[in-house]
């Protein structure tokens, strides 16, 4: 299972150091292997061969587009998604920009943009915190935790801006996972295979050793996929 891990990968960010323990725990307690490769913002433009993207973090990005591009591969050739952190973030410009026609901009990006933006500074860094987050009952998310609250770990800053939130789910974007102030944590996409986004990072989560369930349900979803294609493939002979 091909998977693409877009960032600028950076021994500096604990999310990218994580991403080898991540992988070995799922071959050995889930039994599923997968075969990563790391994908520069810069060179995000192709990425239909793969059975999974993971936009992870590390933003700002080099490229704003590539990892915009990313995203909506993902979304329009149904290919599982992750995004977390700086993932979820242009999950959601992208988002924005293709499916709801805003003209929107990324303050961390571009803080001069004359566009409006969608993703604005926080009222309170979350960079090193952790934080309860309520998740939506029947949701993706919720199915996938086995809970309606989760308590996770952020190093961010920046997340959506409030006003766009209507405009967003009025064009078929869910919702489902909220902090103690009301303020989106979570986004999924409904009759996509896997498409979903957070604000927290969970490859922080424990020590490593046991992948968080939301990386493992997304390996899962890249397995799935896999496997149809290999199908696809052999109907097609």
């Amino acid at each position: 299972m091909k998977i693409a891990l877009v960032a600028d990968r950076s021994p500096s960010v604990r999310s990218h150091a994580r991403v080898p323990m991540l992988i070995e725990a799922l071959r050995e307690r889930d039994g599923i292997a997968l075969d990563p490769y790391w994908i520069p913002t810069t060179e995000a433009g192709d990425l239909d061969g793969f059975d999974g993207i993971w936009i992870m973090p590390g933003s700002p990005y080099a490229s704003e587009a590539g990892a915009v591009g990313a995203a909506r591969t993902a979304r329009e050739r149904r290919i599982p998604f992750l995004g977390t952190c700086g993932g979820f973030q242009h999950m959601l410009l992208e988002y924005g920009r293709h499916v709801c026609g805003l003209d929107v901009a990324h303050a961390e990006n571009d803080p001069r943009a004359q566009a409006a933006f969608l993703v604005q500074p926080l009222a309170c860094s979350l960079a090193g915190h952790e934080g309860a987050v309520r998740l939506t009952p029947g949701s993706r998310i919720e199915q996938i935790m086995g809970s309606d609250t989760t308590v996770e770990a952020y190093s961010c800053s920046y997340g959506l801006n409030d006003a766009y939130r209507r405009t967003l789910t009025d064009h078929g974007l869910v919702f489902s996972g909220y902090a103690e102030d009301g303020m989106v944590r979570v986004a999924e996409l409904p009759g996509h295979p896997f498409f979903v986004g957070t604000l927290f990072q969970p490859e922080l989560a424990g020590d490593g050793r046991r992948p968080h369930p939301l990386i493992a349900a997304f390996a899962a979803a890249a397995g799935e996929h896999a496997r149809s294609r290999t199908a696809m493939r052999a109907a097609a002979r």
